[in-house]
C-alpha cells in the first residue's frame, strides 16, 4: 500500500553514555558519516564546500549540517541525484550524565507502509551503530 501522506513522523531514538558535547562533537564532523550512517555509503568527501557522498545507495549525494550550535540541532539535508533534498530533524539532548540523539524519519509523499518501516529500521541500525562508535571509543 503507497501512502499520499507526507507528514507522518517517527522517533526514532538511542541512549548514548556520552555527554551531549561529545556526542555532537562527533556526529556533526560530517566525515564521520560513513562509520554510522551506512545509508550514505561508505565514504564522504569535501568537494568545494559541499560534503558529497558519491557511492551511497541513492547515488551521489550532498549532505549540509545546520550551522554548529550549542542546542545540540543535528538537522541536515540530504540532496539525491533527482535534486530533491529531504530535511532530517536531529536532536542531542542531555539524559542525566548521558545523552538521547533523537532522529525524526518523516514519511515522503508516496512512500509505502513497508519502505517507511524499512527506512526507521535503518536509521535504528545507524543510531546505534553511533552509540557503539561513542561508547566503545
Amino acid at each position: 500500500m503507497t501512502s499520499t501522506r507526507g507528514t507522518e513522523s517517527r522517533h526514532v531514538s538511542v541512549r548514548i553514555d556520552r555527554s551531549v558535547e561529545d556526542v555532537y562533537a562527533f556526529a556533526s564532523d560530517p566525515a564521520h558519516l560513513p562509520a554510522w550512517a551506512q545509508g550514505l555509503g561508505g565514504t564522504i568527501e569535501n568537494i568545494d564546500g559541499e560534503w558529497v557522498a558519491a557511492s551511497s545507495p541513492m547515488g551521489r549525494v550532498v549532505v549540509a549540517f545546520v550551522p554548529a550550535n550549542d542546542l545540540g540541532v543535528l538537522d541536515h539535508d540530504v540532496t539525491l541525484p533527482s535534486g530533491d533534498t529531504v530535511h532530517n530533524p536531529v536532536r542531542v539532548i542531555a539524559d542525566g550524565p548521558g545523552s538521547e540523539v533523537v532522529f525524526t524519519l518523516r514519511r515522503q509523499l508516496g512512500t509505502s507502509d513497508e519502505a517507511f518501516r524499512r527506512d526507521a529500521e535503518m536509521v535504528t541500525a545507524d543510531l546505534a551503530r553511533l552509540k557503539n562508535l561513542l561508547e566503545h571509543a
